[in-house]
């Protein structure tokens, strides 16, 4: 064998060699990340006494397996998990769009007080939601009733008899008033996502749909719009994320215990004096399979519109 040879083989062999560490490491890397997962697992398939005499991520063994605390975790967030989808999809796909039709108009076309605007888009991004919360429950169950109630009174009192009241309390329209808020709160981060992307997008592109007598809302549907599906997925599931998680905004505007959405039922199950830890898991598990789910089915897309491609 030849001195060259030799160096080949070496090389060749610290490849491996570096190949079989970065193996490891992420493989050590998914066992850290994976782990509390699967405590929350083995918990929720103990039985209390289990849990009191075992490791929390020690399997429950035949005589402590137990479907006791996933039944009663589904049960109580089943409704949850009904009226979080019905108040979170609409607003994901709302604010992902009025997010991409607004970066269009701050991106593609120039026109004046512009920067003024982003400005304030990205100050919209920083405004907390503790300091909203008093005037939002007072626009939403005082200052919009009370515009409707004397709207719809003054001008159709003939035909309403002038006793027309703004359901406030119905359950559904307080689920309304939420997806609107998450809609609205929304818009900004996704204007920002939006804006980036588009700013990647070759203008010679946009210039020669102009030259050949396209619209602006031609060219967006045409073309800006199809090339934003990887950055959509990104939107859809970041925000989607954000508003089935949020627990804030439901306690302030959903009081009504048949709309209460997931996390609502969630902080309810795992309240009390005595805490029953698996089940607390089992409603922990059960409240993030929307989430998940979705991550698993747009994960392609989202690695896409994260990489601008």
């Amino acid at each position: 064998m030849s001195i060259r040879d030799g160096g080949f083989i070496d090389e060749l062999r610290s490849t491996e060699n570096s190949r079989i560490g970065l193996y490891a490491l992420l493989l050590a890397g998914i066992a850290f990340y994976l782990f509390p997962v699967e405590t929350a697992v083995m918990t929720m398939f103990k039985t209390e006494s289990a849990f009191a005499r075992t490791l929390p991520f020690a399997p429950p063994g035949t005589d402590g397996f137990t479907l006791d605390a996933l039944t009663t975790a589904w049960n109580t967030l089943r409704p949850g998990l009904i009226n979080s989808l019905l108040m979170a999809i609409p607003a994901t796909i709302v604010s992902a769009l009025l997010g991409s039709m607004t970066a269009y108009g701050l991106t593609t076309i120039s026109w004046r007080g512009q920067v003024g605007v982003v400005v304030l888009i990205i100050a919209g991004i920083f405004i907390p939601y503790q300091a909203v919360l008093v005037p939002l429950a007072q626009f939403w169950f005082q200052v919009l009733p009370g515009l409707l109630n004397g709207f719809v009174n003054t001008v159709f009192g003939f035909i309403t008899g002038g006793n027309w009241q703004y359901p406030s309390r119905n359950g559904y329209v307080q689920l309304l008033q939420l997806s609107i808020t998450h809609a609205a709160y929304g818009i900004p981060i996704c204007t920002l996502l939006f804006r980036s992307y588009y700013q990647s997008i070759s203008d010679e592109m946009i210039e020669a749909a102009r030259l050949d007598g396209a619209s602006a809302f031609s060219i967006y549907r045409n073309i800006i719009l199809p090339l934003s599906l990887p950055m959509f997925a990104v939107t859809l599931i970041y925000q989607f994320t954000q508003v089935y998680n949020d627990l804030l905004f439901a306690l302030v505007l959903v009081n009504e215990p048949a709309s209460q959405v997931a996390t609502q039922r969630l902080a309810a199950l795992t309240g009390g004096v005595v805490q029953s830890f698996n089940t607390t898991m089992a409603g922990a598990i059960v409240a993030a399979l929307p989430t998940l789910l979705v991550y698993i089915m747009f994960g392609e897309q989202f690695a896409k519109g994260v990489a601008g491609e």
